[in-house]
């Protein structure tokens, strides 16, 4: 940015553009835990007064992008998922699962983020800030019952829209579980009788979503 202070629109939308990219680029770098506004402003080269005159709080700036980060992951799921699946519907639930796992797992911020929205995200923000990330997140919700239930009809968009809250909810606590603190790491390598409870992301989320999923479905239509 080749200006001091933002006066115009567009320096302004330049501005929080910056913002949130420096945020993206230390998510790559460290979870959602570690990312503090002083050090988001050190990168920025922005006071932290300065940073707060475009976002309310550091978590408002992780809820923008977050909300980013959905939007382009529903994008990556209808994209990978054929227009009209044939097949039964068994395997087109495995299909389904499959591939909310796979295009899941390509984007840990959004895994990262996800799993703390609710306990940490969502404390520190204005009500202005709420309703708009809330607004995008129906958007998506909607988007994502499309999706599901142009892979599975017979599901129907309200057991779809079921199905979608309880996996968010499921992908957000496996992906806490499945990348622990180094402590838990090393307590894990250093006694091996211990594996039999840490937590692989993309096993323990498929194992999960099937038994939803199957849950949901018409019982004359499952396995």
């Amino acid at each position: 940015m080749n200006f001091q202070r933002a006066r115009r629109p567009e320096q302004r939308a330049e501005r929080r553009r910056a913002i949130l990219a420096t945020a993206a680029t230390m998510l790559t770098e460290m979870p959602v835990a570690d990312v503090s506004l002083n050090e988001l402003s050190r990168r920025v080269g922005l006071a932290k007064s300065n940073v707060l005159n475009y976002f309310d709080s550091r978590e408002a700036v992780l809820l923008e992008l977050s909300s980013s980060e959905l939007t382009a992951w529903v994008q990556d799921l209808a994209t990978a998922l054929p227009d009209k699946s044939p097949g039964a519907t068994d395997e087109r639930a495995d299909l389904l699962i499959a591939t909310i796992v796979g295009t899941l797992s390509k984007r840990p911020v959004l895994c990262d983020l996800i799993s703390t929205q609710a306990a940490v995200l969502e404390r520190n923000i204005t009500t202005e800030t709420a309703l708009t990330f809330k607004r995008a997140a129906v958007v998506a919700y909607e988007q994502l019952i499309g999706v599901v239930v142009g892979v599975l009809p017979e599901l129907g968009p309200e057991e779809a829209g079921r199905f979608i809250a309880a996996a968010s909810l499921l992908a957000g606590a496996i992906w806490t579980h499945s990348h622990p603190v180094p402590a838990i790491l090393a307590a894990y390598e250093t006694d091996p009788a211990l594996s039999a409870i840490r937590m692989e992301f993309e096993p323990a989320l498929t194992d999960a979503l099937r038994t939803l999923l199957y849950g949901a479905l018409p019982r004359d239509q499952g396995r």
